[in-house]
């Protein structure tokens, strides 16, 4: 396939609402009316809590499997077809752009946290080693999931950049441009930690 394609293919499946879906058809519930409104595996498991909280953890860690697997699963299969770095690399922020302005949602979505995991194992796997040991610290001492998630996504960034001095595409901007959208969903939550307002998971 042309790389135009390839891209169209990472957006598509990026774009599958996983959450909304998981949701609907196995709860009854419409996410994007409860709690946050959004679609991404913490506003499942926040929101799902009321109703059934067995049920909650596990729609929510299937959330969060899904938006993974989404963004990885299209780069392994490219992977394999012999698909050039730089296509990979572009793919992959199409993935996060997909989840994030979801085209089955009227272009609403996720905060692509998931789905950039799951991108970025497939492309900077020891990167992502590093950010998921920090998310865990800090999802277990502090508590906040966004405040875990923005910091899990800056140290991997950062860590890229030790990790992988010389990209094989001679260049960091996909990685930048997907930190940039994930902060950027992100927007209100840094409102909310910047003015004490964000909640802590209990």
């Amino acid at each position: 396939m042309s790389p135009l394609m390839w891209y169209l293919t990472a957006y598509l499946i990026g774009g599958i609402p996983f959450g909304y879906l998981i949701a609907k058809y196995a709860a009854g519930i419409n996410i994007k009316e409860h709690g946050s409104g959004n679609i991404g595996a913490t506003n499942v498991l926040r929101v799902l809590k009321e109703k059934d909280p067995k049920l909650a953890k596990k729609l929510g860690a299937l959330t969060l499997l899904l938006d993974a697997l989404k963004g990885a699963v299209v780069l392994i299969i490219a992977k394999f077809m012999g698909v050039c770095d730089a296509v990979l690399w572009g793919m992959a922020v199409f993935s996060v752009i997909g989840h994030c302005f979801s085209p089955y949602l009227k272009l609403e979505g996720g905060k692509g946290v998931a789905t950039t995991a799951g991108v970025l194992l497939v492309l900077v796997p020891k990167a992502v080693l590093v950010a998921f040991i920090v998310w865990f610290i800090m999802a277990k001492t502090v508590r906040i999931s966004s405040l875990s998630s923005l910091t899990a996504i800056v140290v991997g960034i950062l860590s890229t950049y030790v990790l992988y001095s010389n990209l094989s595409i001679h260049s960091y901007a996909p990685l930048l441009i997907i930190g940039f959208i994930v902060l950027y969903k992100h927007k209100e939550n840094i409102y909310r930690l910047i003015t004490g307002q964000e909640k802590r998971v209990i």
